[in-house]
């Protein structure tokens, strides 16, 4: 049974990173360059993978616990300012489009819906990646980690989308790929469908009890 139910959706929200996109060899290529910087040892693109979607400061924190063990502030610190300024002036090289994706926002946007890009990742990089790939004329709004104080699993920028739109939550639709996704629509009180291919920190999806998982978007449409 499909909560979908998009007849009756106005708003739908997407995650960006394992949801609309496979960032991940990016995110792989910013942090051993940032690594190198500091004289650390490399981490793996498998590694990258169970590390990121939580945020960029957390990233930093799993790859430095896991390198060095305990984790100093100012080297936990050091490795951010340098991953985010090695990231963010290039977050778009080998970044792709996941596979459905491109036919659900443009059935979104001829259907009149608002969409709208709801991330972790800092705004700035966020929004070159949305548009170096060609899917900023889809998006009403990006909205990254860095705008509010909270970022999911708070439920702060969905519920911004809802007054912002001045629209009821079952009017809203999440779609996510991880654990935040789904807690940060349940604590929000909007229904979320996740995706079966996405990052969730190297644990089964359906692990977090979602509402509905698919492994394409198009099927939503069938």
């Amino acid at each position: 049974m499909s909560i979908a139910k998009l007849e009756q959706r106005q708003v739908i929200l997407f995650d960006l990173d394992g949801t609309l996109v496979d960032s991940a060899f990016d995110l792989y290529r910013a942090m051993n360059m940032s690594l190198n910087v500091l004289q650390l040892p490399h981490v793996t693109e498998q590694q990258v993978r169970m590390w990121i979607g939580k945020g960029t400061s957390l990233f930093c924190h799993s790859t430095l616990q896991h390198l060095v063990g305990e984790v100093h502030p100012a080297q936990h610190q050091e490795l951010l300012n340098t991953f985010l300024e090695i990231y963010n002036a290039d977050p778009c090289v080998d970044t792709q489009i996941f596979d459905g994706i491109m036919e659900f926002l443009a059935w979104g946007k001829a259907q009149g819906k608002t969409l709208v890009c709801v991330t972790n990742k800092p705004e700035a990089p966020a929004r070159a990646i949305v548009e170096q790939l060609g899917m900023h004329d889809y998006f009403d709004d990006v909205i990254g980690g860095d705008r509010f104080s909270e970022r999911k699993p708070h439920p702060r920028q969905l519920l911004h989308c809802v007054e912002n739109y001045a629209v009821e939550k079952h009017q809203v639709l999440m779609i996510g790929d991880s654990v935040n996704d789904v807690e940060a629509a349940r604590r929000a009180g909007v229904d979320c469908i996740v995706v079966s291919y996405g990052y969730n920190h190297g644990e089964n999806i359906h692990d977090c009890q979602p509402q509905q998982v698919v492994d394409n978007l198009t099927e939503l449409l069938a």
